[in-house]
């Protein structure tokens, strides 16, 4: 046995392979795939058992019996055909079974290539005829082939369609393959989907919304088979193996011209960019995406195919460094299209860059190119389509230069390659006119080649003569030969294609120098982007390389592939069976090897007179007849045919030859490169060393692989002729470069299909996707899939799938033996399964048999089910029936018997009725007796009563008279006694007052000073004594009265004795009277015939009026309608007025709600935007410590002399300038600042304080003034119902415009004041200034002169307040006590009036009763009054000594107590008259209602007059003392310059000592050299597991701000400033050395919330001390505002939260995914699909898996953490709000990315995983924390896969329900549903447009992910601690002896 000499090594076997006889077959069978053998054509018949043999060279490559253990050799007699198995033959020969009744195949058709039909009836063995019936309903007899008898392929179940792998495919074939494409392309808009290791890209053409950040967010850490099939996830897998692996990697795109290459490498390299990060400030990939205009200007030109069609190939290896962040690129290029220069075809164009170029003329700059039309030129009009609709080439141009811009190509450089272009262009113009056959010549100043010659620099004579000779060089000597026309214009595009080429190479050059890397390269990925297998028309020596190299990397491919099913196989020790699949290496050889195609070209182009025919010739002699992959066309002696592994491709001959020499003439080279024009010799200088055109190795770059691939070594003499080498050998050599690089790394495949040829968006051809299919290799994948077990389960996921197949006895503890046992008894055939260590593997269609066996299974089930469903079902309606028909019976029998009940009861009815009918005709007649008697007595006893009244009516009216008369007397006399009576009383009352008037007048003047102290108080009680006065004579008026009442009453008795007596009398005359009756008799027939007249005038007018009452009713009637009709329009006016009125309410409360949200948006906008600012300022100060410490590092021995350290206090300054605690809304004091310059230390710092202050006092008079006018306006619109308040209202204006006058003069002060400090701080710099008596010491001494002035000033608010007092008094007015003796006499006027004379007795004694309790009543109530008046008095003799004693006390107080004290007062004053008020309006609700408003009003006013003078005088005193210590630091400073004497006369600085007391004050001392041990042990070191636990929740918080008092205390600012900035950096330093540590991190989060909170809680505001307890107060700071640094420690919390995010983020990342989504807690309801070569993760619960319980349990962890470590609640509810959130968009956005996760059973594993979530909110109590709503998109997400979705109605409420997604998700989620079993439907395209029409006017983000990396904005809202300070004790376990308690 003897080695071959083509043998290859490879580490670790040994090959023995026979030289060029295509034995790749036995290499790979030998070495790689030890159980598989593989027959290669060229194999012998009859091989020797365990040998492999090379047919040609007849050599035994390796014995291989050792290696096939158990494995059967074929027998000798066999054919090498019967060895292989086809994908259709092992699919259709060993699945008769299942070409039963309903099963589909597919068959071929010429139009749609595949059709899917159904059998009709079942296939039985020998049948020649399949009955099958299309889909659209037609019949169709399929014949059989009488040879193979192969059968149709079987089309797999539904459940499978449009599945993310194409090898998930239960049968493996074309048209399965082409239908799952079109499926997924067209029906759910996926235009990726997996092939095994081939991802297989459809172009779109159009513009999808998968690729951005959020998206390689989700990509980024997953597995390839975890989500949906993507460019990302190729580009992750890459990136992951190459970390993992450290191996380099590959990424091979190919694919026809407009499949989408570029833009697919485009998007991998963005996304490598994007993980890893640059490792530089300068972006490499944008650089490298902005090489792409550039390489696509001078590389890509329109062809018919494409319009913008890269004519040649490009690698780019992108390195990365040890910590894999990109560092550099570099970009080989390969076979440039170099004819397309010089021509075109039909339709076709140049390069892009001619044409932009030519668009561009116009431009100033390039005026000197002398450029025209693009029809002008010859190079650049030949293909007659110089415009590409929608592509403007001027812009392009404008794209290219500013590409070149960025890519470090200059001005003058870019200008040298457009006058290079422009040379190339005027060039192709030029013309030659023949002399004769053999010569020819340029016509003389000839103008295009002039201007060629002027933009090249070269002699005009020269580059003319050369053009049209050449020089012919021998062994003795050279010769100057003519050349004919053709060979001239041969020459000249010869010339022009050299020209472009060394052009483009240089331009490629300087890109590579832009992307070289400045640091050592660990490793790289390199993207090959390389044409795709051509076929055209007229296909020459370019589509011949290209075809060449796409062989080449088929046979990589092929071996990759085998490589891989290998090393899956060996794993499970899985034997293989003999597998046919093309090997293309005899094409190879054809091409390549010795005597191959290219081997003659390079001959044929060595011989003197060798032409393409004699080429022709020679291929025919060598290869025709004797290789199976050469043919001849019929018609041409001028083409050949090679049979590529795609397809057949025709040759034409003519060209190869031209084409292949690339002849350029030596002489006109030395022209060029004599050239004046820098550039362009600087294109030619390095010519000799560059391996090709297009090298793909330039000079001078570094191997990015770290096992860089050695270049064979160079033959001497070889490098001077290196430029002679043919363009096929240099092609063929960087070829073997490239393909030694790429099996020198991983490759990945992405294949990119076109899918029509008319970039129709989604549409698809099926004729053109096949034809790219079978080029590519994609269905080559399949076959050799298919040849072996492309199905494979693990056994959990096998037993899950089909566990309903198995018995309760077969189920076994061991998982494995269980799924023996089942496939044994389902499959009988063993050869179909082969057991592995972990997964079973099935041959192709045995899952679907499996799958059928299993829905058989379900659907016996389901007919068992529905039998028994049915059966209970119609024996429950039998039982209803029965009872029906027995209730039917007892309601009939019912019915009858009340029928004859009824009948006997209407029998004696009858009886009854004729019985009383006979009574009542008997009782009928005895009435009407009865009645007629009785009318008879009626007449005459009413005659006789007539008569009786007559008399007693006379007798009546003459009593009337009499008492009227009587009465009229009785009130004339009693209205005289009256009128005398008040006229006394008004005297008496005058002449009383005078006197009164008298005293008081001498009383004020001696008491006149107190008149102006207490004015309200005397005029009050002025008031009220007038009042005692008034009622006192009124009260003795009354008496009067009732005493004259009481005479006048004993006389009227008197008088009505004497009129009873006169009655009595009159009575006895009346019986006299009677004797006159009989006289009147006579009478009485006079008038009963006056009688009988007035009737008939009675009857008359009761007509009369009965008419008038009826038309009077009519009227009535009709008024009453049109009373009824108004009523009904006012009611519909003010429904419509109501109606109006509630849409206007409802309209304003939306719009207010809305407002709201609006502004709740922005301020959380605002906060999220300040806080990312945060974020991004931490990452760069720790991008900022870390080159710190790299450069630390890299200095090894440090500089003697003084060290600078940092100054942290500038560093605090700058790090925090503006707020974040947006919800806090306070006044915030002059920040303390740090001298900047010694020379003037007052300068600055003075100037800002009083410039702010300036500021504050505008902002207060500008709010003031806003109030005020805003308190005109409601006055002015209330003021009809505050009339009754006006001196109220008035004095409230006087007090405001009052405030706002003494505002603006304050305002105007402190400006001029402001001012003059200015100039005298201008003035001069010397130390002068600031010495006393300079300038600025006086203005400072103004200074605080101006505060003292500016208390006293507060006096005049307490006049201002005490006369709104006595002004609210006056509008209360007395209450009326006015008596009841004007109704008494109106009561006479109406008994004048009415003159009811005749009634006075009993009207006398009513009155007398009457008058007797108003009288007791109104003593009752003068008695009350009474006391209540002196009650009165007495009270306002206190008040007034009380005020007396108040006003001393005051004149004694200090000018800011004694403001405060009058306030006070006046306060408890208005609160007592409040008391008195509301007993003096008890009777009267609604006076006392509008008191209590306004007193409230005013109580209001000055409590926030008390606040705001309390608050300006905390200003003022902090100012004070400010001012204060700078003149100290200022006397300090300035000690030296200044004389004994003046020393003497300044005053010494108080020094506060302070006190010792007994209890302990809340304080901790530390000596200042401590800080830094202080900071160590309570920061740095301090272990939140270790000794913290034990401790306080709190409790360094409380330490440190301890400390600060202390030094607040101290009043040592230095101290205090020192003390913060070294706890902000420690807690800064702790964070970045254990910000991993989640317990660290909320430990110190929850410290630094709790100092924050004690800065704000005893800062002395009385914001925050409202919560405190009155010793709390008592140990408020006292000397310094630490408002800013509060500001810096809200900014670190930010920073500190969002590092406990990230951190939480980072711990619950790789749990959500398999917790949520994957597992299944509830177990069974989620089926396993098949899966393909990319497995998902298994969504059984393994051993390390992640389940819900893991995530439910790490969320207790976090929040029994945060409470531990006494984390403030609400903080601990927004913590918990970004966990959820996190949660919830990480799952969503995973089941937006993954197909198999849409289904029903999923939705409803999500509802339950999200309840169990709400379970753990609600057993914590965090259920008001916001953290529901944010999985609200994933709840609906859940939902909508769980509804229904068919009809209009599902959609409607789809598109109601799913409100918080966005439409985008709602059509992925429904574009991704899939159902899991057979039973379940996929939801129509047509449902799915509809939902799409329903939400189109839906306003929402075309973001398909949701941003899992948003923090919501954090807020700290106070919290005040019941700590108290004293009781503070320091555990010893710190380590703090150093620092004592105060």
């Amino acid at each position: 046995m003897r080695r071959c000499r083509s043998a290859q090594s490879t580490p670790g076997t040994s090959l023995l392979v026979g030289e060029s006889c295509g034995c790749i077959q036995s290499i790979l069978k030998a070495v790689a795939f030890p159980s598989l053998l593989i027959k290669s054509p060229c194999a012998p018949v009859n091989p020797a058992p365990g040998v492999l043999w090379c047919k040609k060279s007849g050599n035994i490559i390796m014995d291989i019996e050792p290696l096939l253990p158990g494995m059967e050799t074929p027998a000798a007699s066999e054919s090498a055909e019967n060895l292989w198995y086809t994908s259709f033959g092992m699919e259709t020969g060993g699945l008769d079974y299942m070409y039963v009744k309903y099963a589909r195949v597919w068959i071929p058709d010429p139009e749609e290539v595949w059709k899917s039909a159904e059998l009709l009836k079942d296939y039985k063995p020998g049948d020649k005829v399949l009955q099958l019936r299309l889909e659209e309903g037609k019949d169709l007899e399929y014949c059989l082939d009488p040879k193979t008898k192969e059968l149709p392929p079987l089309r797999n179940p539904d459940i499978l369609v449009g599945e993310n792998d194409l090898t998930a495919l239960s049968y493996l074939h074309e048209p399965a393959v082409l239908h799952n494409l079109k499926v997924r392309f067209i029906d759910s808009k996926l235009i990726y989907t997996y092939c095994g290791i081939v991802l297989v890209a459809i172009n779109p053409y159009e513009q999808l919304p998968i690729y951005g950040e959020d998206i390689i967010n989700a990509y980024s850490g997953q597995n390839m088979g975890d989500m949906d099939p993507h460019i990302f996830a190729v580009a992750e897998e890459a990136y992951k193996q190459m970390a993992r692996d450290e191996r380099n990697q590959s990424i091979i795109v190919s694919g026809e011209s407009g499949a989408g290459k570029t833009v697919s490498a485009k998007y991998a390299m963005r996304y490598f960019a994007t993980v890893s990060g640059s490792a530089s400030e300068a972006n490499v990939e944008e650089k490298v995406l902005a090489s792409n205009p550039i390489m696509e200007s001078i590389g890509n030109a329109k062809t018919t195919r494409n319009d913008n069609s890269s004519r040649f190939g490009k690698y780019i290896e992108i390195g990365f460094d040890k910590r894999y962040r990109i560092i550099g690129a570099n970009m080989r290029t390969y076979l440039l299209e170099k004819s397309r220069v010089v021509f075109q075809a039909e339709e076709e164009r140049n390069y892009h860059i001619f044409y932009q170029l030519c668009a561009s003329a116009a431009l100033p700059e390039f005026q000197t190119l002398r450029l025209g039309n693009a029809n002008y030129f010859h190079y650049t009009k030949q293909g007659g389509s110089p415009v590409i609709d929608g592509v403007d080439d001027a812009k392009e141009m404008l794209n290219t230069r500013q590409a070149c811009t960025l890519l470090g190509i200059s001005d003058s450089y870019q200008m040298g390659i457009f006058r290079i272009l422009a040379g190339i262009l005027h060039l192709g113009n030029v013309e030659f006119a023949s002399r004769d056959s053999d010569s020819c010549a340029v016509p003389p100043k000839h103008e295009p080649l002039t201007i060629f010659c002027d933009l090249m620099g070269v002699e005009y004579e020269e580059m003319a003569h050369w053009l049209c000779h050449r020089k012919l060089a021998t062994a003795t000597e050279t010769y100057i030969k003519p050349i004919s026309k053709l060979h001239a214009i041969n020459a000249r595009d010869a010339l022009a294609k050299h020209i472009y080429a060394n052009l483009f190479n240089w331009i490629v050059d300087h890109v590579n120098k832009a992307l070289h890397a400045t640091v050592k390269q660990h490793s790289f990925i390199g993207v090959l982007d390389i044409y795709g297998f051509e076929t055209f028309e007229i296909n020459s020596f370019e589509q011949f390389c290209i075809n060449y190299a796409n062989e080449k990397l088929q046979q990589q491919f092929n071996m990759h592939v085998f490589k891989l099913e290998q090393e899956e196989y060996m794993k499970e020790q899985i034997p293989w069976t003999l597998i046919d699949f093309y090997d293309n290496q005899p094409c190879i050889n054809l091409i390549e090897a010795k005597m191959g195609v290219l081997d003659l070209l390079d001959e044929e182009c060595k011989m003197p007179k060798g032409s393409d025919d004699t080429w022709a010739q020679k291929l025919y002699n060598t290869h025709l007849n004797k290789c199976a992959l050469f043919e001849k066309p019929r018609l041409s002696n001028k083409a050949f045919i090679i049979k590529h592994f795609a397809d057949k491709v025709e040759y034409q001959c003519e060209g190869f030859l031209e084409k292949n020499k690339d002849t350029v003439y030596e002489e006109q080279i030395k022209v060029l490169k004599s050239s004046k024009f820098k550039l362009l010799p600087e294109l030619f200088q390095d010519e000799e060393k560059v391996l090709s055109p297009t090298s793909a190795a330039p000079s001078g770059r570094v191997p990015l692989s770290r096992t860089a691939v050695k270049a064979a070594k160079a033959r001497p003499g070889q490098a001077s002729k290196e430029h002679k080498k043919t363009v096929g050998h240099q092609f063929r050599n960087s070829l073997h470069l490239l393909m030694e690089t790429l099996n020198a790394t991983t490759p990945h495949y992405v294949r990119c299909i076109k899918p029509n040829d008319f970039k129709f968006p989604f549409t698809f051809d099926e004729k053109r996707a096949v034809q790219q299919l079978r080029a590519c290799g994609v269905l080559e994948t399949i076959r050799i899939s298919a040849a072996g077990f492309p199905s494979r389960w693990t056994y959990q996921e096998f037993f899950s799938r089909y566990r309903v197949l198995m018995k309760q006895r077969d189920v076994l503890s061991d998982r494995k033996q269980t799924c023996k046992n089942v496939l044994e008894k389902l499959i009988l055939d063993k050869d179909k399964y082969q057991f592995g260590k972990t997964k079973i593997f099935f041959r192709a269609g045995q899952v679907a048999y499996l799958e059928k066996i299993r829905a058989d299974k379900l659907r016996a089930a389901c007919i068992r089910i529905q039998k028994t469903i049915r059966g209970w079902l119609m024996r429950k309606k039998y039982v209803r029936m029965r009872k029906a028909a027995i209730a039917i019976q007892r309601h009939v029998r019912g019915y009858q018997a009340r029928c004859y009940a009824k009948f006997l009861r209407r029998t004696r009815a009858a009886i009854t009725i004729q019985k009383f009918q006979r009574m009542y005709v008997v009782r009928k007649r005895y009435q009407r007796m009865r009645d007629a008697t009785i009318a008879l007595q009626a007449l005459l006893r009413g005659y006789m009563a007539r008569n009786k009244y007559q008399m007693m009516l006379r007798e009546h009216k003459s009593v009337i008279i009499q008492k009227h008369v009587r009465g009229w007397l009785a009130r004339l006399r009693y209205g005289r006694t009256l009128k005398a009576i008040v006229y006394l009383q008004c005297c008496y009352r005058r002449m009383m007052a005078k006197r009164e008037l008298k005293k008081l007048k001498i009383e004020a003047r001696s008491v006149e000073r107190y008149k102006k102290l207490h004015i309200g108080l005397e005029n009050k009680i002025m008031q009220l004594q007038r009042k005692i006065d008034e009622q006192n004579k009124e009260y003795k008026s009354l008496l009067e009265k009732m005493s004259s009442l009481e005479i006048t009453y004993s006389t009227e008795t008197e008088k009505l004795r004497s009129d009873v007596e006169r009655l009595r009398m009159s009575e006895e005359e009346a019986k006299n009277a009677t004797n006159r009756v009989l006289s009147l008799q006579d009478e009485i027939a006079k008038l009963r015939k006056e009688l009988h007249q007035t009737q008939a005038e009675k009857k008359t007018i009761e007509e009369w009026a009965d008419k008038y009452k009826h038309e009077t009713e009519q009227l009535v009637s009709e008024l009453k309608e049109q009373n009824t009709l108004l009523k009904t329009e006012k009611e519909e006016l003010n429904r419509r007025i109501h109606d109006q009125a509630r849409e206007i309410t409802e309209t304003m409360e939306k719009k207010l709600v809305e407002e709201t949200k609006q502004l709740e948006l922005d301020l959380n906008d605002e906060r999220l935007r300040y806080q990312n600012l945060l974020n991004e300022f931490s990452r760069l100060e720790e991008r900022y410590d870390d080159l710190k410490d790299e450069m630390n590092l890299m200095v090894s021995v440090p500089k003697p002399g003084h060290k600078r350290t940092d100054s942290t206090h500038s560093s605090n300054e700058s790090e925090y300038t503006f707020s974040s605690e947006i919800t806090e809304a306070e006044d915030l004091p002059v920040r303390m600042e740090e001298p900047s310059e010694k020379k003037a230390p007052l300068d600055m710092s003075l100037f800002l304080k009083l410039q702010k202050r300036v500021t504050e006092l505008e902002q207060e008079k500008q709010s003031l003034q806003d109030e005020l006018d805003r308190k005109e306006e409601q006055a002015l619109r209330a003021k009809a119902k505050e009339e009754e308040r006006p001196p109220i209202r008035g004095a409230e204006l006087e007090y405001e415009s009052l405030k706002r006058q003494e505002l603006e003069s304050e305002n105007k002060k402190l400006k001029n004041e402001l001012n003059e400090l200015q100039k005298a701080l201008t003035e001069t710099r010397s130390p002068e200034v600031t010495a006393p008596g300079a300038p600025a010491y006086r203005v400072l001494l103004d200074q605080l002169t101006s505060v003292s002035e500016e208390l006293e000033v507060r006096k005049e608010e307490v006049l201002i307040l005490r006369s709104q007092l006595v002004s609210q008094k006056e509008a209360i007015q007395p209450k009326n006590t006015m008596t009841d003796s004007t109704i008494l006499l109106e009561d006479v006027q109406k008994m004048k009036d009415k003159g009811e004379i005749a009634q006075a007795y009993i009207g006398l004694k009513e009155t007398n009763r009457l008058l007797e309790s108003q009288l007791q009543s109104q003593k009752k109530s003068h008695e009350n009054e009474l006391e209540l008046l002196r009650g009165e008095i007495q009270g306002l003799k206190e008040e007034n000594n009380r005020q007396q004693q108040l006003l001393a006390q005051n004149l004694q107080l200090p000018p800011e107590a004694r403001i405060e004290a009058s306030l006070q007062h006046e306060i408890t004053r208005l609160t007592n008259e409040n008391l008195f008020y509301e007993e003096l309006y008890a009777d009267d609700p609604k006076k006392y209602q509008s008191y209590r408003i306004a007193l409230y009003k005013r109580m209001l006013d000055l409590m926030e007059q008390l606040e705001k003078q309390d608050k300006t005088v905390r200003k003022l005193k902090k100012q004070l003392k400010v001012f204060a210590k700078k003149i100290g630091e200022l006397e300090v400073g300035q000690m030296e310059n200044i004389s004994p004497g003046q020393i003497i006369d300044e005053p010494i600085r108080p020094v506060n000592i302070p006190r010792k007391e007994k209890d302990f004050q809340g304080m901790l001392e530390y000596k200042k050299e401590d800080e830094q041990k202080l900071v160590k042990n309570l920061i740095l070191e301090l272990k939140p597991r270790g000794v913290a636990v034990n401790l306080i929740p709190g409790l360094p918080a409380y330490i440190l701000f301890m400390c600060v008092r202390h030094a607040d205390y101290l009043n040592d600012d230095q101290k205090v400033r020192s003390l913060l900035t070294s706890t902000i950096n420690g807690i800064k330093k702790v964070l970045k050395k254990r910000g991993d540590d989640f317990e660290t991190v909320s430990f110190w989060l929850s410290n630094t919330c709790r100092f924050l909170h004690c800065l704000k809680q005893y800062s002395g505001e009385e914001g925050f001390m409202k919560h405190n307890t009155p010793r709390q107060n008592e140990h408020c700071l006292t000397n310094f505002d630490l408002a800013e640094y509060r500001q810096v420690l809200s900014d670190l919390a930010i920073q500190i939260y969002q590092q406990l995010v990230r951190v939480l983020e980072n711990i619950l990342q790789p749990m959500i995914v398999s917790g949520m989504l994957e597992h299944e807690t509830i177990q069974g309801v989620s089926g396993v699909k098949p899966t393909g070569l990319r497995k998902r993760t298994s969504s059984i619960a393994d051993e390390g898996t992640y389940t819900l319980d893991s995530i439910i349990r790490q969320l207790n962890s976090f929040h029994s953490v945060m409470c531990q470590h006494g984390m403030d609640p609400e903080l601990i509810k927004q913590v918990v709000k970004q966990m959820f959130y996190i949660i919830g968009a990480v799952t969503l956005n995973n089941l937006l990315l993954r197909k198999d996760m849409c289904s029903w059973s999923k939705g409803m594993q999500i509802r339950y995983n999200v309840s169990q979530l709400e379970e753990w909110l609600r057993d914590k109590n965090l259920m008001n924390s916001g953290a529901k709503e944010t999985l609200e998109p994933l709840i609906q997400a859940a939902q909508l896969l769980q509804v229904k979705k068919k009809t209009d109605e599902d959609a409607e409420a789809i598109c109601s329900m799913c409100n918080a997604l966005t439409t985008a998700q709602i059509v992925k989620v429904l574009n991704l549903y899939t159902p899991v079993n057979e039973f379940e439907e996929r939801v129509l395209v047509s449902f799915i447009r509809t939902i799409q029409m329903r939400l189109r006017d839906r306003k929402d983000s075309p973001q398909l992910l949701m941003d899992a990396k948003h923090i919501f904005p954090v807020t700290f809202p106070f919290n005040p601690s019941s700590l108290a300070l004293e009781t503070i004790q320091i555990p010893a376990s710190l380590g703090l002896g150093f620092i004592s308690r105060v």
